[in-house]
């Protein structure tokens, strides 16, 4: 049918709250962008749609934020190790299979993500509230409108952060943005966890048939690696499905149901079932992701039914839980002052605003590099201005770059390094009172320093 519009009448919006700086998004770019913002000395606040912080790692379920990690992995150190410290701490992770990090539990997470934000005096929280307009005085932004159960409500910024992962602000702001193509777009996936796995029977299974890197290049997958990634360990899943395909219980266009398992607990949960693996999914059309959710949720119980068969230990698992949303790997992207290229995270890419470090890691879009020879990239300033509006960053996976930095920069340690760059940028030029693009760099590298991170 013809689309037809309405009028939505002017009305009065209330101001409910003024802050130095403003964070839309608590996720993996968000939360520590909040944090390093605080910990500099502005007044924070931070908005967030669901009732938790944590963004991929809790709402979605992916809970290993450094599974890249091997002896010659250069750290990035900063907020995105504090994440796993403090979970470590906490109670809440425990030691990942591939690697030498820890998978953090994603329920956990919740709890220490509360402890570190209102661990500070000056970040105000406020969940519950999904953004929905920017509030602009020309080509400045100086706030945003909300929406939430108490109705609509504006807060008002010095300075703007948006890591919403799909520059939701960005883009309605009038900052230049380019979206990939549906059909290049990198893969949706609903992640899962299982309870009731024998976890000594499933140990010995893939004692006696382990996987590696280069299992996970066949069938509908192809995937490029430097070559030593091949023979390395890894938590891979896919025989129990191709078997199923034979005997008819999956259907065989789902040749895509395969993956990684994340942990395996004494009390027989195996989590982080990052199997369901789901194509032409735009996470930035709800109708596409209200189709995608229910067919995510439809393969993971083949899945599960397909492991209860043909997995030693699993034959008595059952579903524990889904993660609360779809993950999106892949939506718009900012275009910046600086974006980043493929040349710059698999040449080592050196800037003088460096404001992080991030190894050489590298996956997406068919290619695997994990940071086992020392290689690491730098990320500079100009990559968190977005072109056009002023008093405006962007943090998290949608900085700016082409489709091979994306394979880099969209995981969640690097969005870390974004995050805790962007908000130290934001209280400083608050703090110095001058524009975003005007900021020294060596002031960030400095403050990031006192924060313990790496710039270099």
């Amino acid at each position: 049918m013809p689309r037809t519009t309405i009028h939505e009448p002017a009305r009065e919006i209330d101001v409910i709250h003024r802050t130095d700086v403003l964070v839309v998004g608590s996720g993996p770019g968000g939360l520590p962008a909040a944090l390093a913002a605080a910990r500099a000395g502005a007044q924070v606040c931070l908005v967030e749609r669901f009732g938790c912080f944590g963004g991929n790692l809790t709402v979605v379920g992916v809970e290993g934020m450094h599974w890249y990690r091997h002896e010659q992995t250069v750290e990035s150190n900063g907020i995105a190790r504090e994440f796993e410290e403090r979970s470590k701490e906490m109670g809440f992770a425990v030691p990942e299979s591939q690697s030498l990090s820890h998978e953090i539990d994603s329920e956990g997470f919740k709890l220490v993500a509360d402890a570190l934000v209102t661990g500070e005096p000056n970040l105000m929280p406020m969940l519950h509230r999904q953004f929905v307009a920017p509030i602009m005085e020309g080509d400045t932004i100086v706030g945003i409108v909300t929406e939430s159960k108490a109705g609509r409500e504006a807060i008002l910024a010095r300075r703007v952060i948006d890591a919403t992962g799909d520059a939701d602000i960005c883009a309605r702001a009038g900052a230049p943005v380019a979206r990939t193509p549906r059909e290049e777009m990198m893969a949706a996936s609903v992640m899962f966890h299982v309870a009731g796995v024998d976890k000594a029977r499933f140990l010995q299974g893939v004692k006696e048939d382990p996987q590696s890197y280069g299992d996970w290049a066949s069938g509908e997958w192809a995937i490029e690696t430097t070559g030593k990634e091949d023979s390395m360990f890894s938590p891979f899943l896919r025989k129990p499905f191709e078997q199923a395909i034979r005997d008819g219980r999956i259907p065989a266009n789902l040749n895509t149901i395969a993956g990684t398992w994340g942990a395996v607990h004494d009390t027989g949960e195996l989590t982080y079932m990052n199997l369901i693996h789901l194509a032409g999914c735009d996470g930035t059309d709800p109708d596409n992701l209200t189709a995608f959710e229910i067919e995510g949720r439809r393969q993971a119980m083949l899945a599960i039914d397909a492991l209860r068969r043909y997995t030693p230990g699993c034959d008595g698992i059952r579903l524990r839980n889904f993660g609360m949303t779809i993950g999106i790997r892949d939506t718009r992207k900012v275009d910046c002052l600086y974006n980043m290229t493929s040349h710059d995270v698999r040449e080592q890419g050196r800037f003088e605003d460096s404001i992080g470090i991030f190894p050489e890691f590298i996956d997406g879009y068919g290619i695997l590099i994990l940071p086992t020879t020392g290689r690491y990239f730098q990320i500079p300033y100009r990559n968190l201005l977005p072109r056009r509006i002023r008093n405006l960053l962007v943090a998290g996976r949608a900085t700016g770059g082409d489709k091979g930095s994306h394979a880099a920069t969209r995981n969640m340690a690097c969005c870390a390094v974004t995050g805790q760059g962007a908000g130290i940028a934001a209280a400083l030029s608050v703090r110095q009172d001058v524009a975003l693009d005007r900021l020294d760099p060596a002031a960030i590298q400095g403050e990031l320093a006192r924060q313990g991170g790496r710039h270099h």
